[in-house]
Parts: structure tokens; C-alpha cells; sequence
């Protein structure tokens, strides 16, 4: 089985198009969502009705910490501009789009494997797997052998040792890792609709869970039409503009 590994759409239609198409001539027989499918971007609607959908043909989802904002209401320690994209989106949703992005579990057990937005050790407190300690703590906080996470707009992998021993690396698109079970993995796929490495072209990943390896993918979309969309919506143009730089 190949599962597609898909996170922090933030309501990028366009960049989340290209990941689907891609994850379909890559062969995905399954999609993974790690959440923050709203926020920030102008299709909030349209991308939040595509995952119900594909939740009900059987892909899997979990909460992130953007659809709880809009399922909820901002809390304080938004900055302006995503409380900002918050409100505005809760006013783009269905009441049904609302309860299905609040009734979103906040993690994700299946095929051995761990699926979470933020980390396996406090998944509703939306701490950032930002280095090794955050990771290692992650990692010892599940007995799951591959762990998936959002939440960070940056590809990484790590992986723990039986003997305690972590290490981790900046994947390269396109190459396969092998990620045997003898070893504890977490892997952050990067986000598809708001990259924050420099690189603007949308990011996934592809677990095979047949020949245990996982393959990171970048994806190129016209991130201008989606920046013009975000600015004629009235939401903050740096949403916008920080799409061309992937920052």
C-alpha cells in the first residue's frame, strides 16, 4: 500500500490540486491528512468539502490546530493576520463544514502507524516538533514505528534508535528513504498550501508501507493566481505574498 501523506492545505486550492493529481500518478491507494486544512487561504470551502469527501471514501484525518480555531473561534495567541484569516473563514463554512472540522480527532492510530498535526506527547497543545528534543519527546511518547506530522511548514525526518541514539536530516524530494521498523521515525511532510523553507512549491510525501520507505515531493502551482485570490478576498496580502518566496 502507498499512502499520500498531505498537511496544512490552509485552504490553498490550487497547490492541494497539484498534490492530489501528483499523489495519483505516484500511485497513492490511500490519503493521509495531518490537519490545518483552513486558514490563511481564500478556498476554505472548496478544500474543506474535498476532504469531507475523501474522508468518506476512506482517507484519514486529524485536526489541526487552524480548524480548531475556526471550528472554535480564534483563541489569544493567534497573531493578527491568521486571527484575522480565522474570522473571515468561519464566515466562508457550511455549520456542517464547522462541526466536521471540530469533530476532527486530534490523532490518528492505524496501519502501525501514528497520525498527528502537531506531536504525539500533548496533540491539543500544538507544541512544534522544531529540533531532536521535541522529536525524541514525540517519539517516546507513542509505541507506533512512524509517526506523521503537520503543524511544521518544513520537511524533516528523525529516528530513534533502540538504543536511544537520534539523528535526522533535510530529505531530498524525490529520493527514497528506507525508514525500517527497527527504528522509531517521525516525519514532518512539509505543508502543501504555505511552504516555510524557501522553496514556494507545495510539499507532500509518500509512505510505502510494502517496501518501508517514505519518499518526500515537491510540487510546483501557480502560487500567483492563489496570492491575487487571497488579496481580492480582503484577507492580509503578506498571506499572499509570502507564497512566492515560501516563507
Amino acid at each position: 500500500m502507498k499512502l499520500a501523506l498531505i498537511t496544512d492545505i490552509h485552504a490553498n486550492r490550487e497547490a492541494f490540486e497539484a498534490c492530489l493529481e501528483q499523489a495519483h500518478l505516484h500511485g497513492a491507494d490511500r490519503l493521509a491528512f495531518l490537519g490545518d486544512f483552513v486558514g490563511y487561504g481564500a478556498d476554505p470551502g472548496w478544500v474543506v468539502e474535498q476532504v469531507q469527501d475523501l474522508v468518506s471514501q476512506g482517507a484519514i484525518a486529524v485536526r489541526g490546530n487552524h480548524d480548531e480555531a475556526v471550528a472554535r473561534g480564534p483563541s489569544d495567541h493567534l497573531v493578527e493576520d491568521a486571527r484575522r484569516a480565522i474570522e473571515w473563514t468561519r464566515g466562508q463554512l457550511t455549520p456542517a463544514q464547522l462541526d466536521f472540522l471540530g469533530a476532527l480527532p486530534y490523532t490518528r492510530e492505524e496501519l502501525g502507524c501514528l497520525f498527528v498535526h502537531a506531536n504525539a506527547y500533548a496533540p491539543p497543545g500544538w507544541d512544534y516538533i522544531l529540533g531532536r528534543n521535541e522529536a525524541v519527546r514525540s517519539m517516546m511518547a507513542t509505541e507506533a514505528r512512524h509517526t506523521f506530522c503537520g503543524h511544521v511548514h518544513q520537511p524533516a525526518l528523525y529516528h530513534l534508535s533502540s538504543t536511544g541514539k537520534i539523528a535526522n536530516f533535510t530529505p531530498v524530494p524525490g529520493v527514497a528513504v528506507p525508514v525500517p521498523g527497527h527504528r522509531q521515525w517521525l516525519a514532518l511532510p512539509g505543508s502543501v498550501g504555505q511552504p516555510r523553507d524557501g522553496n514556494p512549491a507545495a510539499a507532500w510525501a509518500m509512505f510505502d508501507l510494502a517496501r518501508l520507505t517514505l519518499t518526500f515531493h515537491r510540487v510546483p502551482y501557480d502560487h500567483d493566481a492563489t496570492a491575487a485570490k487571497i488579496i481580492a478576498a480582503g484577507l492580509p496580502r503578506a498571506l499572499g505574498d509570502r507564497l512566492h518566496q515560501g516563507t
